[in-house]
Parts: C-alpha cells; sequence; structure tokens
C-alpha cells in the first residue's frame, strides 16, 4: 500500500533523473528566433494581492514572445562558459529596453527545465532568463575536479558581472534553481557580485558532510546514482550557436573525461576533516556551502530558501534561515525533492524578483518570513506563519521507551511510548540486528537522485526493529520541529549504525513515515559548531573524535530531519529504531549480527523529544 503524506492530494512526483531536475524544457534544440510565450492579459488588475501564492495587480504581463541565443563567454582564467539567453520580444525584435537578468549556473546541461513552471511568466514580465553550463558540464569547457569548487564559484562572480555589463541588462541580476542549481546560487552570494541582488535557491544544501554522511553513515545510494548520472551526462551537451559543426562541443567534452569521480570523492573522505590529495586541504572545508557561510551573510544579498518537508535538505534550509541576517524568507511545504505544489511557486517569484529587482513595493518583506505547512490531522492542515525558528510556543516533550506491550505491532517488543518515565527497577530490549531492514526504494533520498517518492507502509519494517507505539490519541498532537533521540545501549560489536523514525499509525494499523534520523555509534562524541545548530546536537565527526563503544551503556544523541505535522484524534505516535537501511545507507554487515540492549530504566532512560505545540 502507498501511503499519502497529506490528505488532501499526493504530491506530484516521477521518476526523474537527478540530471533532469527541471525537465519541463520546451527549448531543447530550438534554434534562435520568436517563440509564442504563454497567452497573458496586459491589462492592469485594479485590486492590488500580494500574499504568499498570490500576487496580482504590481506587474503587468506585457511580452508575449520570446527569443533565445546562446554563445561562449570567457571567465577569468581563459575558460569558455556556454550560456543560453532568453529575452522577451515585441515586434518582432528582442525588447530593447534593458531589464533585469535572471540567470542559473547550471549543472545538468543548460536548456533543461529553462521554460518551466515560473520562467516563462517572468519573461512575460520584463525578466530576462539565462543558463549557463557549469565548467566540466555541457558544452562548457574546463574540468570539474569536486562539486562547488572554488574555480566554479569564481566563475559564478565573473558571469554575474558579464551579464550586468551587457546593454540589453539593467544591472540588477538574480538567480534561481533547484539542488545542485540552488546550491551554486549561496555559493556565488558568497562571492559577493555587485550586481547580484537576490536569490532564489530551493531544497538546497547547507553542510555537505552531514549530508554524504548524516550521523557518520555513507549515502550510498544517493551517491552511487548521482555519480553515476554526472559522470553519464559529461559525456555529452547542446553546442552554442557558434559551434554549427559541433567541433567545440567535442572539444569540450573531451576535457570532461578529466572530471574527478564524484562518488569515489565523497567515499574516500568519511570524516568531516579528511583531506583531498588534490585540494591539499580539508574536502569538506572547500567545498561545504557552509564553508562560506560568512561570506553569503556579509553579501547582503537577498535570499529566498525554498524547501520541503520531504526533501534531502530541510534542515539545512532552516539553518541558512537561522545563520543569515541578509533579507530573507522561506517557504516550507508538504512536498519532496522533485515534487511541488500547495502554494503557486511562479507567483513567490514574481513577487520576489519584482520587489528586489524592479523595486516594486509589494510588501513581501512585510510578511513574517517563516511561511510553513502543517500535514495530518484535518483541524490542523494548512499554511501558517512565523517569525522565528524554532517556533517559540513550543514545548520540547519527553516521550519515554517502556517494556508495557502497545498491542498495536508484532515487532520485536512492541514496546510502549509513554509520558511517564521510569519509576524504579531496570529494564531493557535486546534486538539482534536485522540488517534487511529498509525504507525502501522511494524515499527522500531516492527521489533526491531522481527516483519516485511514495513511501509504502512501514509495518513491514516495524517487524523487524524495536518499536515503541502510544495508545491511540485523545486529542490531536501536534509536532512541529526538530524530534531529538537519546538511546542508552550497548552492542556486542565495537560499533553499529542506529536509525530512528517517527511514524504516524492509523486507526486501522497503517504505518505512515514521517521523519528520520540516523547515528553510527563510533561518531556519539557531541561538539559545539561554529554556527547557530538551532541548539540541536553536533556531531564533529572528525577521525579523532571516534570511540568504540564501551562495555557499559552509553547514550547516543541525535536529531530527526524536521517536520510539521499533527497527529489525529485515534492515531498513534509510534517510533521505530532499526540499525540498518539496506536500500539507501552504507552499513558494514557482521556475521553474527550482533546484539544491541536498548536500555529504559531509571537511571538510562531511553527517550525522544517531540516539539509539541499546545492545542488552541
Amino acid at each position: 500500500m502507498i501511503i499519502q503524506h497529506t490528505p488532501i492530494k499526493r504530491i506530484q512526483t516521477g521518476a526523474l533523473l537527478v540530471v533532469l531536475f527541471l525537465t519541463f524544457s520546451a527549448c531543447r534544440g530550438r534554434t534562435a528566433g520568436t517563440t509564442p510565450l504563454p497567452s497573458e492579459t496586459a491589462v492592469p488588475t485594479i485590486e492590488q494581492i500580494s500574499h504568499p501564492g498570490i500576487y496580482e495587480g504590481y506587474s503587468q504581463a506585457l511580452y508575449k514572445e520570446w527569443s533565445k541565443t546562446s554563445q561562449y563567454v570567457t571567465v577569468r582564467d581563459g575558460t569558455k562558459l556556454a550560456v543560453d539567453i532568453y529575452r522577451p520580444v515585441q515586434d518582432g525584435k528582442p525588447v530593447s529596453t534593458p531589464l533585469p537578468v535572471i540567470w542559473t549556473h547550471n549543472r545538468y546541461h543548460r536548456e533543461n527545465g529553462v521554460l518551466n513552471y515560473s520562467l516563462k511568466e517572468l519573461l512575460a514580465h520584463g525578466y530576462i532568463i539565462a543558463s549557463v553550463d557549469v565548467r566540466g558540464g555541457g558544452a562548457s569547457f574546463g574540468t570539474q575536479q569536486e562539486p562547488f569548487s572554488p574555480e566554479e564559484t569564481r566563475d559564478a562572480y565573473d558571469i554575474t558581472e558579464w551579464f550586468a555589463a551587457q546593454p540589453w541588462c539593467d544591472g540588477n541580476i538574480g538567480m534561481w534553481g533547484i539542488s545542485y542549481l540552488g546550491i551554486t546560487q549561496y555559493m556565488a552570494a558568497s562571492t559577493r557580485p555587485p550586481h547580484l541582488k537576490a536569490i532564489f535557491p530551493e531544497m538546497a544544501m547547507f553542510d555537505m558532510y552531514s549530508f554524504a554522511y548524516p550521523g557518520g553513515v555513507f549515502h550510498n545510494d544517493f551517491l552511487t546514482h548521482w555519480g553515476t548520472l554526472t559522470k553519464e551526462i559529461d559525456t555529452y551537451g547542446t553546442p552554442v550557436d557558434e559551434d554549427r559543426d559541433g567541433s567545440l562541443l567535442n572539444a569540450a567534452s573531451q576535457e570532461h573525461k578529466a572530471n574527478r569521480d564524484v562518488y569515489m570523492l565523497a567515499f574516500s573522505a568519511p570524516y568531516r576533516d579528511s583531506a583531498d590529495p588534490v585540494l591539499e586541504k580539508g574536502f569538506y572545508q572547500v567545498i561545504s556551502p557552509s564553508s562560506y557561510l560568512n561570506e553569503v551573510k556579509d553579501s547582503g544579498i537577498a535570499i529566498y530558501h525554498w524547501a520541503g518537508w520531504y526533501d534531502m535538505y530541510t534542515r539545512d534550509a532552516l539553518l541558512w534561515f537561522n545563520n543569515l541576517y541578509n533579507p530573507q524568507r522561506i517557504v516550507i511545504g508538504p512536498w519532496s525533492h522533485t515534487g511541488s505544489g500547495f502554494l503557486d511557486g511562479t507567483a513567490e517569484h514574481l513577487r520576489w524578483y519584482d520587489y528586489w529587482l524592479k523595486g516594486i513595493d509589494n510588501r513581501i518583506m512585510q510578511d513574517a518570513p517563516i511561511y510553513y505547512y502543517t500535514m495530518g490531522a484535518p483541524s490542523r492542515l494548512g499554511w501558517n506563519s512565523a517569525w522565528q525558528w524554532p517556533l517559540p510556543g513550543e514545548q520540547p516533550t519527553n516521550y519515554y521507551f517502556r517494556g508495557e506491550s502497545s498491542g498495536s505491532v508484532k515487532s520485536v517488543n512492541d514496546g510502549a511510548l509513554s509520558l511517564s518515565a521510569p519509576a524504579s527497577g531496570t529494564g531493557k530490549d535486546d534486538y539482534q540486528v536485522d540488517y534487511s531492514t529498509t525504507t525502501g526504494t522511494s524515499t527522500r533520498w531516492d527521489n533526491g537522485a531522481g527516483g519516485s517518492f511514495a513511501y509504502a507502509d512501514m509495518t513491514g519494517n516495524d517487524r523487524k526493529g524495536l518499536t515503541y507505539t502510544t495508545p491511540p490519541l485523545a486529542e490531536v498532537v501536534e509536532v512541529t520541529g526538530h524530534p531529538i533521540a537519546h538511546l542508552w545501549i550497548t552492542l556486542t560489536a565495537r560499533d553499529g549504525d542506529f536509525f530512528v523514525y517517527l511514524e504516524d499509525i492509523s486507526e486501522i494499523g497503517i504505518s505512515q513515515y514521517i521523519t528520520e534520523g540516523t547515528l553510527r555509534a563510533s561518531h556519539r562524541a557531541l561538539s559545539t559548531p561554529s554556527y547557530n545548530n538551532l541548539g540541536l546536537p553536533y556531531h564533529r565527526s572528525y577521525a579523532e573524535d571516534l570511540a568504540d563503544l564501551p562495555g557499559q551503556p552509553v547514550e547516543l544523541v541525535f536529531d530527526l530531519l524536521p517536520t510539521s505535522y499533527a497527529f489525529d484524534v485515534g492515531h498513534r505516535i509510534r517510533v521505530t529504531i532499526t540499525c540498518a537501511d539496506k536500500d539507501n545507507a552504507l552499513t558494514q554487515e557482521l556475521n553474527p549480527p550482533p546484539t544491541v540492549s536498548l536500555y529504559r530504566e531509571v537511571d538510562h532512560a531511553s527517550y525522544i523529544v517531540l516539539p509539541i505545540l499546545p492545542n488552541p
């Protein structure tokens, strides 16, 4: 059975390749010329409306056609980058009045995704759209030594200022794009180009290490697929207009053969302080966007963070938001990496760029800067706004793991999840590790690598793990924020991986995935990060921090990805604990499998902290 994540409609998904995050493009193979834009009214709307997802009356769609040209632009070190430029057309010619430019630094071929859900509308409203192949990709020359390299980031500065110098540009530059194309926006901002005024990164990373090795556990499946696909697309591209015989594209593709294997780069860097033989310094220090936090902060560039509760980078978006004092907004909706819906993204792009690139006072900065969607119970379902995160009304509440049977699932232990702490005595649950446990092949991680998104009923996985489940709820319980797990454990091995899942159990027993957290026990040491980590446990994961498990109980403390979910009356809250996610993470399999003891006694009480919002 496939479980929907909101009661109103299934999130849009599809088995898309990661290289085609925005593959709604209608421009592949076009030559320069004019192409009709969607029919748009140019009649001013009398009433002006500017709210999240609703934007009317502040600007007009004046242009009904567009033209596309492509060319090479040479950056500071002599590398030629392929650039596509889309300009509004009037009376059969590109508009001569200088206009703002919105561009993307594209890892997945510059022609893909350009005329997607919102960009045609922006062309109609008087914006120039551009897409640039990153060095080492598409038709651009050069090689990619690593993702988000210093060379690639310096290219973003050069390209931004090149656009600003063109006679058809009015000097106001913005950026757009999702995933890699979102991350390159933060990286571009870190170089502080004088003419870059506003960016709109969607589903974008903050910390590379925490993504590649969440809790120290390697995201093998995602990185395998992403590494394979990026290697494949680097063998071809689309020539620019001047390259009529394809010889320049062929020469660029030959240079791409020297691109380094991104899978091996990550696999060979298992610690946050892992060095790279080519970089001669810390791998993550160089390529992680979080390394450039201060530079992004000092840029003053306006930032609209766009995130989804079932995306890979939900925590990342909130870390960006809480660590910057730039003019900014954040939206977090009930969607995955390639899913969308529930809010008009076209309106939000236009509101953002109108305000920051055209100076239209549409009041977007008067709204509360956080706009998020609460999933689950119909009584709480829908959009909410806030001025700060974590929410000021949040009440961190301990739910303890107890030995009483919940009667809800035939798991290894079928324990209870209770607001009452252990009062006396001792207790523990023993669990022989089952390496077949999995969240499936349609997870948030699969979707981020271009796969589908639809978590199946988690009951089968629950049966193979330790579970702790509440009685049926007498009232709605809303969890909005970052759950934190506290596990007291011993293990009959030196190390092991721990996966904690928060689930909603329906009245008929269906187990619905809500969120998850991961920690490798040897990475359990807590540290203080150099940035605002939202008060969450932080594992530095330097090589020197690792420690084998001792013979006595130790506490593992780690957060789950944030969520906003209301558990309905009659439903149950369940926490499931396993030691493997075979379809998504790389866990060393021991033979025979070791045994975990999870403690639930007075001196070693295991529990999960849920950020509860009181009932209104």
